[in-house]
């Protein structure tokens, strides 16, 4: 089987005093976690290449962070090259523009300091390079090109002059005609006017051929004071890009140029060019020039002791992006370990005057918490003495800072907070309520923290009844929430989706798996269930983070949590104000998983009203009912169908085709969850339900059509060869049929198609074979066109773009869908393509998602139709033994499975291929923490070699049969396991000495049948006797009394021993 890949509290002043600093040794450094959670239903957000940011001239993420509290042009358009995702670029609609601040959620340094990566770009395109659109030249019809230099003057001619302490200057006048000439494409660039914009776009990167292009743009940064602050920012913000893709091509006088005048105007009068500036240094700096800008650091740390305010703003903000980018590099030799001198420093600045001062302080030494710096562990005490001081800060950055400070420190020094841990839980309880809230999403993370430390239950167990109110509080939608989420708009369906509103979809490759009695399906972790309902407002907010926290709390203390909660549902879900009873119906999902034994009492009426509020007037009820019912959905499935799921089932159908598109998303993604709990359960109810889907077809907007395939396609996953009737067919293909053949094959939508179709064709198995010549044959042509990409850009890569691999790994996912599905009737599809040439060549893909879903495919093909794999083999087997590495497990996972396979249909021939592979298995059937899935598909591998090849394998048997034995207890009878037990029976009877030390575990495997074929119970018998016979009765007696006695009487009673 294969399964897809509130207020400041007026005493905080007090709070310095409540603490006061024990030392104790360094404890062991404790791994980093962090929480952020995953939004959006079948979504496996894998880590991509650096985003696509456009054009040279593109300001990226990463400056928000550090521009966002600095006034910068309001608009409600933006050039496309300015691709700033989370603060407004800069535009001037005339000369007095009116400046705003736009405050929006964006990468700050917080993800950045708890390592975690920043997030990428919501682009989807392909990757292009940062000089691909250079197009046109710098002079337009009736304007000639600025005299621009075409070389750089040499150093001895550019008037460098170096005095004792080897300060360069460079002596560099730009020419007038060319300077107004860049000053007015600046001022172009900020027009509303794309086709303006565009022009201005192949301008700006025609002038990248000149190199003192860049000696321009820092003259207007730094020098042209009179010109307004926008247009000398934007100007400073293309050199940074400049900076960022051709650094190492800058001759050395434009490189020192730069450098000097970023040094000298790091205080400028503008807070905008201050940050603007420190923005270049530290993309100078991570270029590598930290070892080659040596008096970067000394420069800006002796500029902190400035008397002028701008000048110490400007040294310690563009020093926060330095501790911020580069951190390890600080924190190395190569320097000179700077940090010893600059963590002292920092903390001076902890009780500096100014607030903005004090913020920076707290932000740079935050930087070395989580990897534990030396510098910052000798100063630790200091450190915290200086945070508990800072506690009443009436400055909200400051104390944001100190929240995740105690935040990081939980994490790593457990030791140093534990003796003021009281306090400090007091203290969060006050932030997570400030009214700024930044603050309170910052102190929130607290409690997902403390939620992950072994202490967490004894520590917060007497502030529960604070603590749950606060969390529960934090769950409604805020008037802004609600504004920025359209709240009044009900009905939006008929109104097209942006591009933007469409987040990036990357493919979960197939990870063959076997099926347990006690669960279906083993599944992945996924995180479908997570809180899902305004991924519009941001990817993480105060919302977000309080049912976080109260999900992994119930996961805590479980029904011991409820005498806090329940009261506040009963007043909660029945509240005649919508937003309130919205908060009840999250709060009631978020405790779900937790708290479901001591919430099943309620249920019975809880649930008939959650199914009431389906029903409800506003589409923001409607859809967080929908998730909270999901959440439910297995109790609902264990009750009589009649009882709920019917009910549940209909009323969510009813919102599948709901006017709103919130709801539409959150019904498809509610329904599909109760696909794989009900699983045939759906059977009787499949035309029903089918008739839906299929009309929500001609009603979805593009996003949700997305959402829509997953939902269809875990409907086969579900109920499988049930499907496989004509008129179910006939309902379901035509509409998915026209949206393959509507997509072309540069198109991601193809993703969750494909995805949907490889379900589809493994259910309607034969019911099948009238559409899939055209589906294969597309198939092999994306793996054929991805190869054949990806080997031009491995041998010009300057002139060809590398190929997004996920086209081929969908491709390959759904030919294994097709072999799974149609079984032999593939047979001559494979025998008139290449599909075997291209397999061999994925195996041996650098990347691991293509040889994991490339080995997936040949354990298919292998079934379906050996005699095409068979002449192969030999290419076959190395490149499979060599991926059986641990270290990729999904690939690994494959690559034991495709093993397997093949040994069932090679016989005895499997022998030269043995010492290949059986080695590499049995160190992975004993390697520790093994995932249960690999540790499955290794024991049934080695199982089956066993018995092609008994006389190779037995001799190891004593090695692994006691994981063998544990791994395959619980897995449901089928043919592997059928296969696997014939072989270790087989290498009993060759190796009887290698199963002595270990035969209960052996008993316990066979007695975990429940109706194994008569000739293999007939071998079990054998053995069982046989062991019984040479030992003899009273020894036998006296081994069998030590079995559980579930175990011996069902020996007894199967085996009658």
């Amino acid at each position: 089987m294969k399964q897809h890949d509130n207020s400041s509290l007026s005493h905080v002043e007090q709070m310095a005093g409540l603490f006061s600093v024990a030392t104790e040794p360094d404890r062991p450094r404790l791994e980093e976690s962090r929480h952020r959670r995953a939004q959006g239903r079948g979504t496996n957000m894998k880590i991509k290449d650096e985003s696509d940011l456009g054009a040279i001239n593109t300001v990226d993420v990463s400056d928000t962070a550090y521009l966002k509290s600095y006034p910068v042009i309001f608009a409600d358009k933006r050039p496309p090259y300015l691709a700033i995702e989370d603060i407004s670029a800069f535009y001037q609609r005339r000369w007095n523009c009116i400046i705003v601040e736009y405050a929006a959620h964006s990468a700050t340094a917080a993800e950045r300091s708890r390592g975690g990566p920043r997030p990428p770009s919501n682009r989807t395109g392909a990757r292009r390079s940062p000089d691909s659109l250079c197009s046109a030249a710098i002079s337009g019809p009736g304007r000639e090109a600025a005299p621009l230099r075409q070389r750089a003057r040499a150093p001895e001619a550019s008037g460098m002059v170096w005095d004792r302490q080897t300060k360069m200057e460079y002596e560099w006048k730009p020419d007038e005609q060319g300077l107004q000439q860049i000053l007015q494409l600046l001022k172009e660039s900020q027009s509303p006017d794309t086709t303006i914009q565009r022009t201005v776009q192949q301008k700006l990167e025609q002038l990248n051929q000149y190199p003192d292009f860049n000696n321009y743009l820092i003259f207007v940064l730094t020098k042209l004071k009179s010109e307004d602050e926008p247009t000398r920012s934007l100007s400073g913000l293309i050199l940074k890009n400049n900076v960022k893709a051709h650094f190492q091509n800058f001759p050395n006088g434009v490189t020192d140029f730069i450098k000097s005048e970023c040094l000298n105007n790091i205080g400028d009068s503008s807070p905008l060019i201050r940050a603007t500036v420190g923005i270049l240094i530290t993309t100078i700096a991570s270029k590598g020039e930290l070892q080659n800008w040596p008096d970067l650091l000394p420069k800006l740390c002796s500029l902190l002791d400035s008397e002028d305010y701008n000048t110490c703003e400007g040294a310690f903000g563009a020093l926060q992006k330095i501790c911020e980018d580069s951190a390890e590099i600080l924190d190395s030799d190569v320097l000179d370990r700077p940090l010893n001198i600059m963590i002292p420093k920092f903390l001076q600045f902890f009780k500096h005057s100014s607030p903005k001062i004090r913020s920076h302080a707290v932000a740079c030494v935050n930087q070395f918490i989580i990897s534990r710096t030396q510098a910052l562990m000798l100063h630790i005490d200091s450190f915290i003495e200086n945070l508990f001081a800072l506690a009443g800060d009436e400055e909200p950055e400051v104390r944001k800072n100190v929240c995740r400070a105690l935040v990081m420190l939980l994490e790593v020094r457990m030791d140093r907070l534990l003796p003021h841990m009281h306090n400090i839980v007091e203290y969060m309880l006050q932030r997570t309520q400030d009214q700024d809230e930044n603050v309170a999403l910052e102190a929130c993370e607290f409690w997902l923290t403390l939620a992950e430390q072994p202490i967490c239950k004894d520590v917060l167990i007497r502030h529960l009844p604070k603590l749950i109110p606060v969390l529960v509080n934090g769950m409604k939608y805020s008037d802004i929430d609600i504004i920025l989420l359209k709240g009044d708009v009900e009905e939006d369906e008929t109104i097209p989706d942006s591009e933007q509103d469409i987040r990036p979809r990357f493919h979960r490759s197939r990870t063959v798996a076997q099926q347990h009695d006690e669960d279906g399906i083993e599944e992945e972790e996924d995180d479908d269930d997570e809180i899902d309902d305004d991924d519009t407002i941001s990817d993480w907010n105060l919302r977000k983070c309080s049912a976080a926290a109260l999900d992994v709390l119930a996961n805590v203390y479980r029904d011991e949590l409820l005498p806090h909660i329940l009261p506040l549902l009963k007043e909660l879900l029945f509240h005649h104000e919508w937003v309130v009873k919205e908060s009840g119906i999250l709060v009631l999902g978020a405790i779900a998983e937790g708290c479901m034994q001591g919430m099943i009492p309620y249920l019975p009426e809880l649930i008939p009203h959650l199914i009431q509020c389906l029903s409800d007037k506003k589409a923001l009820v409607r859809s967080i009912t929908c998730w909270t019912l999901s959440r439910y959905a297995h109790w609902v499935v264990s009750q009589p169908p009649d009882t709920y799921l019917k009910p549940l089932m209909t009323e969510l159908l009813k919102r599948i085709l709901d006017s709103n598109k919130r709801v539409q998303e959150a019904a498809c993604s509610a329904f599909a969850t109760l696909e794989e709990e009900a699983c045939t359960e759906l059977v009787p109810y499949l035309a029903y339900i089918l008739d839906t889907l299929v009309f929500a077809f001609s009603k979805y907007q593009h996003k949700n059509l997305l959402i829509l395939y997953d939902a269809i396609g875990t409907l086969a996953d579900s109920v499988g060869h049930h499907l496989n009737k004509p008129e179910y067919i006939q309902m379901l293909m035509p509409p998915l049929i026209q949206k393959w053949n509507m997509l072309k094959d540069e198109d991601k939508d193809l993703f969750p198609l494909l995805e949907c179709l490889s379900s589809v064709a493994t259910a309607l198995q034969s019911g099948f074979l009238p559409y899939c010549e055209p589906v294969y044959q597309r198939c092999v042509n994306l793996v054929q066109k991805t190869l054949a990409q990806a080997m031009l850009n491995n041998a010009q890569p300057d002139q060809y773009e590398a190929p997004d691999k996920d086209f081929m790994i969908v491709a390959l996912d759904l030919l294994s869908g097709l072999a799974e599905g149609l079984g032999g009737n593939i047979e001559q599809l494979v025998a008139r393509s290449n599909i075997l040439t291209l397999m061999y060549q994925c195996m041996q893909d650098k990347m691991p998602e293509v040889r994991q879903s490339s080995f997936a495919l040949l354990g298919d093909l292998t079934k379906a139709c050996f005699q095409h794999v068979k002449p192969c083999i030999a290419d076959f087997m190395p490149i499979l033994g060599t991926n059986l590495n641990p270290e990729f497990i999904s690939v690994c996972n494959n690559a034991t499975w495709a093993i397997g396979e093949i040994s069932i249909q090679m016989g005895i021939e499997m022998q030269p291929y043995i010492p290949m592979v059986l080695h590499q298995l049995v160190e992975i059937i004993n390697r520790p923490n093994t995932p249960k899935t690999l540790l499955e598909n290794t024991a049934i591998t080695i199982g089956r070699l066993g018995y092609v090849c008994p006389q190779e394998v037995a001799p190891m048997l004593q090695q692994f049969i006691r994981p063998w034995c544990t791994s395959l207890r619980n897995i449901r009878d089928n043919e592997e396991k059928d296969s696997a037990f014939r072989g270790i029976c087989t290498m009993i009877s060759v190796n009887p000495s290698g199963v002595i030390q270990d035969f209960i575990f052996f008993c316990d495997a066979v007695a975990s049948w429940i109706n194994p074929k008569d000739d293999l119970r007939d071998m079990f018998c054998k053995i069982l006797h046989g062991f019984k016979n040479q030992v003899g009765d009273e020894n036998w007696r006296r081994f069998s009394d030590q079995f559980p006695l579930p175990l011996k009487e069902r020996l007894a009673a199967f085996y009658g021993v």
